[in-house]
């Protein structure tokens, strides 16, 4: 099977330093005549079972032992790329994988890209565009839940899901453009009332999928978290609890944080991506009065507001402030969890003026049993039961917005459908379906292609 590419490519696909193994992988039309030439087995590449590893050794320019490895064949089209390929499993080290790599290409290999073994695994139809996606998720993952999603990805639960939903539409169009183009054949087409349930079938399965994108985002992107309220409230040993590392200075000097100090945490099953930040307060202080300035800046731009209050102490009217920031954040979409703090000292604010809000939970931030409050309100507000329910989960920003796009264009056909004709409507879900096949890769552009395969790493 003749590939599509007309160069072989070699890399490294482990990662850089010294280990027990490292693979370099080489693929394309002539993987194993490249191979030949600088490995010495018992019987030539080109002669040796597919799928298969045997013992090799291999050689430098002159003939010496460079290694001993291991070598397996795959033969076109069953390996990842849909190519020819060999992996060499040889000894880890980055001086002797670098030799090894100048051997392939001296011999005729040339480097690959970053993600470029995986692109041509999706050029070949060995990957919706979604599953190779996937790939990259499962790499980058920094939770168990993060990795399942992926795994599922992977597996086809998203691709299987958009076939479900393109195949519905397709359906729907061909009725509309049969009656229109042969109106007086005596068709098996769907009615007007037919094709108003298959649009609606899949508005159904088009905002589940949106409507996931909020878990899948939290899971495997990161929710934008700022730790915000007036100075010693306690917001940076909240962050230490969250990170359940000292990450941030703590003293009882008001004004100790004067920047944005960022951290990544997985709390459950959500990935935050922390900014604990100065408190909130009228001051003097050039410095600090920056840091208050940074402080007001990621409010503005958080997805979750982590608002922590003194209970230890009268609420004032920096505290006064601070709510009113949490309910300029929340009329703008974001979350917001009222923290009430320091539970474990004399209760002296008034708690009754928390009764008005949701989201409110009350910890000592030095008790490492507070982390599991918190993570169980963060949790019930970005993942809930979206990752048990066994349905399809859009995971990243790329995705939401083709499967919103293709969700206004169905409505929009619906809409169509009842007042401006079949015609119309059926226009518009063509626009949903080209939707669906850039979000899946049947129809997507090259610089699309070249955005997602950019984030990877060289030898994926």
């Amino acid at each position: 099977m003749k590939s599509m590419f007309s160069s072989t490519i070699a890399a490294v696909s482990t990662p850089r330093g010294r280990g027990g193994i490292a693979v370099i992988r080489i693929s394309g039309d002539d993987a194993i005549k490249i191979c030949d030439k600088f490995i010495a087995a018992k019987a030539p590449l080109n002669e040796t079972e597919s799928r298969r590893a045997v013992l090799g050794r291999v050689t430098g320019e002159n003939g010496e032992t460079l290694d001993e490895c291991i070598v397996t064949v795959f033969r076109a089209p069953h390996s990842y790329t849909g190519e020819d390929t060999v992996e060499i499993s040889c000894h880890g080290g980055e001086v002797l994988c670098r030799e090894i790599l100048k051997r392939a290409f001296a011999c005729g290999a040339v480097p690959a890209t970053a993600g470029e073994f995986t692109r041509r695994a999706f050029s070949a139809g060995k990957l919706s565009l979604t599953e190779a996606e996937a790939v990259i998720g499962m790499i980058d993952a920094g939770s168990t839940a993060a990795l399942s999603l992926s795994r599922k990805n992977l597996d086809g639960e998203l691709s299987e899901e958009l076939e479900k939903v393109y195949q519905k539409l397709r359906e729907v169009v061909g009725s509309v453009y049969a009656g229109i183009d042969f109106p007086d054949e005596d068709l098996e087409t769907l009615d007007k009332d037919g094709m108003a349930r298959g649009i609606d079938e899949a508005i159904s399965a088009l905002s589940s999928l949106a409507d996931s994108y909020r878990a899948g985002h939290a899971v495997c992107e990161g929710v934008r978290t700022v730790i915000a309220g007036k100075p010693n409230t306690g917001k940076s040993t909240v962050l230490n609890l969250i990170c359940g590392e000292d990450r941030a200075i703590v003293t009882s000097v008001p004004g100790t944080t004067r920047d944005v100090v960022s951290e990544k945490a997985v709390v459950g099953d959500v990935t935050l991506d922390l900014r604990d930040t100065a408190g909130i307060r009228e001051t003097d202080d050039e410095i600090e009065k920056l840091g208050v300035g940074r402080s007001l800046d990621e409010i503005g731009k958080c997805e979750l507001m982590l608002a922590v209050f003194d209970t230890s102490r009268p609420l004032d009217d920096e505290d006064e402030k601070v709510m009113g920031y949490a309910n300029g954040a929340k009329a703008r979409g974001a979350a917001v969890i009222y923290v009430l703090n320091k539970s474990d000292l004399e209760t002296a604010a008034d708690l009754s003026v928390f009764n008005k809000y949701e989201n409110v939970v009350t910890i000592c931030a030095k008790d490492e049993k507070s982390k599991a409050v918190l993570s169980e309100k963060i949790n019930e507000l970005f993942v809930g039961g979206a990752l048990g329910d066994g349905g399809a989960v859009v995971t990243n920003a790329r995705q939401h917005a083709s499967v919103i796009r293709a969700l206004e264009f169905c409505k929009s056909a619906r809409a169509a459908l009842d007042t401006l004709g079949t015609d119309i409507a059926g226009s518009e879900l063509e626009r949903a379906m080209s939707e669906i096949s850039e979000l899946d890769g049947r129809e997507v552009g090259v610089d699309v292609v070249n955005e997602i395969f950019g984030k990877f790493c060289v030898g994926k």
